[in-house]
């Protein structure tokens, strides 16, 4: 048996609890790995409220990046072995003392980076990495000015880490009291809410050349005048009103390659996933707790085990 953290009916935080499961076995397409770090995301405790639906029977574990050693892989899988440090996406859970990882969207951690940076990668950092290769796509090249709409998040902080590494000038919308946070990013903040339009245009009197939204309705609305390449705009939040302004939601390539990328970034020094907090497997209630709340700035890590 595994000790893991999941949740045994759907609503709200008393509804998690530690659970014991079987040691799960590789089957088609999988690999087991003793996980070493898993990362926190808002994800979490919304797939546990049923936002996500209601499909999977409880008990259910939580956590959906891992970074681990791999134990077992399945009999299809190629390219992998037991021993080797890996990081990528848990389709049954990643808060747990050994877990499944999907072996289409797992790479290889360098030995230049640690199990907890390279946990924090497959959901934030890979969402803004398929999105800035979408806008590349679109024609955002190295000099033109990208605003991200919700920038002091953990897609946000990953997205104008990589687009200024590109020789992107980025603008951020974020609250006033994240506004240090978004200069550490290399990015120029600018204060959402009323009257956010014209603080955009006081900083970009020109407009931009594309937009990053990662909010949806209104919060992109209010700013879309600026982008002076119609069309040139994706969302990881709201599909509806990206193509009510012409533009699109995110693609996700769904493959280890954005993962790779993303490993070496963070090895160069490009990316920092900006760790701010990391418990131990027994305080994962806390550690949920911190980012339900909406307190948590930088990414949240959970670590089962020594590497």
């Amino acid at each position: 048996m595994a000790k893991a953290f999941g949740f045994v009916g759907y609503g709200g935080p008393e509804q998690q609890e530690f659970l014991d499961r079987p040691t799960p076995v590789p089957g088609p397409g999988t690999l087991r790995i003793r996980v070493v770090a898993a990362g926190v995301n808002p994800a979490d405790w919304k797939k546990r409220q049923g936002r996500f639906g209601t499909g999977a029977a409880p008990p259910v574990v939580m956590g959906s990046e891992a970074a681990g050693v791999v134990t077992a892989v399945g009999e299809d899988v190629r390219g992998f072995r037991t021993g080797d440090e890996v990081f990528g996406t848990a389709p049954d859970g990643a808060f747990a003392e050994e877990a499944l990882l999907t072996a289409r969207t797992t790479a290889h951690k360098p030995s230049t980076v640690g199990f907890a940076e390279a946990a924090a990668l497959p959901v934030a950092a890979a969402t803004a990495y398929d999105a800035l290769d979408q806008l590349t796509a679109l024609g955002l090249r190295p000099g033109h000015t990208l605003l991200v709409v919700g920038a002091s998040g953990g897609v946000g902080t990953a997205a104008a880490q990589i687009a200024r590494g590109r020789g992107v000038t980025v603008l951020g919308t974020a609250g006033e009291g994240s506004a240090d946070h978004v200069r550490s990013l290399g990015a120029t903040p600018v204060r959402y809410g009323a009257g956010v339009a014209e603080r955009l245009r006081a900083v970009a009197p020109g407009g931009v050349d594309a937009v990053l939204d990662l909010v949806g309705g209104d919060a992109v609305r209010e700013v879309a005048d600026a982008l002076r390449a119609p069309g040139r705009l994706v969302s990881t939040a709201d599909p509806d009103t990206a193509a009510e302004l012409g533009g699109a939601h995110v693609h996700r390539v769904g493959t280890a390659a954005p993962l790779a990328a993303l490993a070496e970034l963070v090895a160069a020094g490009t990316l920092d996933p900006h760790i701010t907090a990391r418990y131990p497997l027994e305080r994962a209630a806390e550690a949920m707790a911190e980012v339900e709340g909406g307190h948590a700035r930088g990414k949240l890590i959970l670590e089962m085990s020594r590497p």
